[in-house]
C-alpha cells in the first residue's frame, strides 16, 4: 500500500493580517478626510450664506434709503417749485407796486406844489373869479387822482398809506365853502379899498 502523501498549506497569517489591516486603515483615513472636507465646505457655505444675508440686508437698507431720498426729492421739488412760483409772482407784484407808487409820488408831489402856490388872500377883486375857478379845478383834479390812487392801492400792501387821510368828494365842496367864506369876509374890505382907490384916482 503506498504511503499517503501529505499536502501542506502555508497560511500567511501576517501577510493576510497586513492585507486586512491595510485597507481598513486607509478607508478610515478617507472617511475622516471626507468629513473634514465636508465640514470645511459646510463652513464655507455657512460663511457664504451669512455674507449673502448681510448683502441682502445691506441692499434692503440701501433701497429703503433710496426710496426715502426719492420721496423727499419729489416733495422738496414740489415745495420749492411752488414757492419759487409764488416768490416770482410776489416779486413781480412788488416791483409793479413800487413803480406805481413812484408814479403816484411824482403825481402827488406835482399836485402838492400847485396847491401850495395858491394864495386866495393875495388875489385882487378883478382876478378873484378867474383865480377861484382855476384853483378849484386844480384841487378837484388832485382829489380825483388821489381817490383813484387810493382805490388802486386798496388791495395792496400800500393801502395803509391812504387810510385815515382819504377824503370824500365832499372835500372839494368844503374847500369851496371855505373860499366863499373867506371871500365874503374880505369882500367888504376889498369893496371899500376899491372905492377909496377910485375916489383917489378921480380927485
Amino acid at each position: 500500500m503506498p504511503a499517503t502523501k501529505e499536502h501542506t498549506h502555508h497560511i500567511r497569517i501576517r501577510d493576510t493580517q497586513l492585507e486586512m489591516d491595510g485597507p481598513s486603515t486607509k478607508g478610515g483615513d478617507d472617511v475622516e478626510g471626507r468629513l473634514r472636507v465636508a465640514q470645511t465646505q459646510l463652513e464655507e457655505l455657512q460663511a457664504q450664506r451669512e455674507e449673502l444675508e448681510r448683502l441682502k440686508q445691506e441692499t434692503e437698507r440701501l433701497n429703503f434709503r433710496r426710496r426715502e431720498l426719492i420721496g423727499s426729492q419729489v416733495e422738496m421739488t414740489e415745495r420749492l417749485s411752488s414757492s419759487l412760483t409764488l416768490i416770482d409772482r410776489q416779486v413781480y407784484e412788488m416791483r409793479q407796486e413800487m413803480d406805481d407808487l413812484e408814479q403816484c409820488r411824482k403825481c402827488f408831489a406835482g399836485h402838492l406844489g400847485k396847491i401850495e402856490k395858491l394864495n386866495p388872500e393875495g388875489w385882487s377883486r378883478d382876478q378873484l373869479s378867474g383865480q377861484l375857478d382855476r384853483a378849484l379845478a386844480i384841487v378837484e383834479h388832485a382829489e380825483d387822482e388821489y381817490s383813484q390812487a387810493a382805490e388802486h392801492f386798496a388791495r395792496t400792501r400800500s393801502a395803509s398809506i391812504f387810510q385815515g387821510v382819504r377824503r370824500s368828494r365832499g372835500g372839494s365842496g368844503e374847500f369851496k365853502q371855505q373860499l366863499l367864506r373867506g371871500l365874503a369876509f374880505n369882500l367888504p374890505v376889498i369893496a371899500l379899498g376899491t372905492l377909496a382907490l377910485v375916489i383917489w384916482l378921480t380927485r
